[in-house]
This record gives C-alpha cells, sequence and structure tokens, in this order.
C-alpha cells in the first residue's frame, strides 16, 4: 500500500470515528428522560413487574456501554441475584436501600438517599428494596448484560 494511500485510509478512519463521536453525543433534560419511552422491567434489571426502565443511552443486549433508569415503586423487594458486567448507579430520587449478599437480608441493606452511588461488581450477588417512596436509580455498565439469581424460583416469570 503507497503511502499516500495509508495516509488517506487513516484520514477517512479517523473522520468515521469523529461522526460516531458525535452521533454519540447525548444531552438530556429531566423533563426530556421523562418523556422518553419506559417500558418493563427489561434487560439489565431485575425483571420485576411493576419497574418501569428506559434506556438512556446504548444498548443493555449489546456490546457496549449503555445507562438505564429504573424507577422502582414504593414497597418494592428485588432477590438476590447478579449480572455478568460490571455496574455503577446513582439514586436520582426517593430512597434505594441496596445490599449485597446472597439473600435478600434487611440486617445488610444501606440506606442510600439521593445523590447516593453505589457499584454493582460482575458477578456479585445483590439485593435491593424500596420503602413507601419507591426510588428512581440510573444504571451505567458495559453490555451486554444479564440477570442471574441466586435462587431460580426468586426469577420473575414472563
Amino acid at each position: 500500500m503507497s503511502r499516500r494511500l495509508a495516509i488517506t485510509t487513516i484520514g477517512l478512519l479517523l473522520l468515521a470515528g469523529a461522526a460516531s463521536a458525535q452521533e454519540r453525543q447525548l444531552r438530556l433534560t429531566p423533563s426530556e428522560i421523562a418523556a422518553l419511552n419506559a417500558g418493563g422491567a427489561t434487560a439489565g434489571t431485575s425483571g420485576v413487574t411493576g419497574i418501569r426502565t428506559t434506556v438512556l443511552y446504548g444498548d443493555p443486549t449489546k456490546a457496549g456501554p449503555y445507562t438505564i433508569a429504573l424507577r422502582v415503586p414504593p414497597n418494592m423487594r428485588i432477590a438476590a441475584h447478579s449480572h455478568r458486567d460490571e455496574r455503577t448507579a446513582v439514586v436520582v430520587s426517593g430512597v434505594w436501600r441496596f445490599g449485597y449478599g446472597r439473600k435478600a437480608d434487611a440486617a445488610l441493606v444501606k440506606t442510600l438517599p439521593p445523590g447516593s452511588f453505589y457499584s454493582e461488581p460482575a458477578g456479585v450477588d445483590h439485593f435491593a428494596m424500596t420503602g413507601p417512596e419507591g426510588a428512581s436509580v440510573y444504571i451505567s455498565g458495559f453490555g451486554p448484560t444479564s440477570t442471574d439469581y441466586v435462587e431460580a424460583s426468586d426469577a420473575p416469570k414472563p
């Protein structure tokens, strides 16, 4: 390959990368997020009925970064489970009661008010609960993700 062709090819690849970066630029206000389609418990969630999920960025079923917004109703309990990908999260509103362990044990819970941050290391069992106020949590990871319950009987039924 000639030097000129190599330089042209590299230039085109850089331009393609720049276009992709521009396509990934995203700025959403709370009202714009609220207007996005929210579905039920989808990929990257516990699958529990009543949880509303909005994909804010990426696709949790495919390779690459993603962020999902979970709106969890009041008095919800999510049994111990893990995910194949490493994830981090921020509590946006309400109160999220989160713990690590193979069983949803209230003694292992840390109460996380809005602005709190936590991690879900890959393959580490964890669980969550809400009280009367419910909670909204933004979770980011690198897909594809999964949800694997410690006890198969705890997995929500379709």
